[in-house]
């Protein structure tokens, strides 16, 4: 009688069958899908990060308030720039299908409502306790031109972090962050350009 080998694997096909079995468990993950991230918080990371966004951004306005408030001569110069952050809070503060309800945040809807209206907002009640307080008029540097390099600094460091938060934010909200950051790029830059200069 002939001799037939069986048709049995080998160690090494069962190795590596259960080496693929275990990495497709470990990249299937061990959840079934319907735990968020945001489970703990109870606020989805896009809300976050338009809150901090807005609440950023409100801030910048009240850097340039302080700064026009300290130099009257510089209020027309600012004034379009405080006008475009402005802008950019309420872009940043429409949180469109992040979550509808009745409830919104105290400085989402301030934003929503007249963040261009009024030329010097009141400091954000829901400011973080670790933020910086509002700048005041002392805070503002005695000489012109070095509160525009102080304002300046603030509209490139705010830019920057945007920059950094790209990363993590979802779509929609990654695209408007390139945008304002590179607007507060362009104002940093306007900031502490000469007026009227040749370029």
């Amino acid at each position: 009688m002939p001799w037939t080998q069986t048709l049995r694997p080998s160690r090494r096909t069962l190795l590596a069958g259960a080496a693929g079995v275990t990495g497709a468990a470990l990249l299937g993950g061990c959840s079934d899908g319907s735990g968020s991230p945001d489970a703990d918080t109870g606020v989805p990371l896009e809300r976050r990060m338009r809150e901090a966004a807005v609440r950023d951004s409100e801030r910048l306005l009240e850097r340039y308030d302080a700064t026009a408030a300290t130099h009257p001569d510089l209020a027309a110069r600012l004034a379009p720039l405080r006008a475009a952050v402005a802008e950019h809070t309420g872009a940043l503060a429409v949180a469109g299908p992040v979550k509808t309800g009745p409830s919104a945040s105290p400085s989402t809807s301030k934003a929503r409502s007249g963040a261009s209206a009024s030329p010097s907002p009141s400091p954000s009640a829901s400011a973080p306790a670790g933020a910086a307080a509002a700048p005041s008029a002392a805070a503002v540097p005695a000489k012109p031109a070095e509160a525009l390099t102080a304002l300046a600094d603030a509209e490139r460091s705010l830019a920057e972090a945007r920059t950094v938060s790209l990363a993590g934010a979802p779509g929609e909200l990654a695209r408007l962050l390139a945008s304002v950051a590179a607007c507060g790029a362009v104002h940093a830059y306007l900031l502490t350009s000469t007026p009227g200069a040749a370029s």
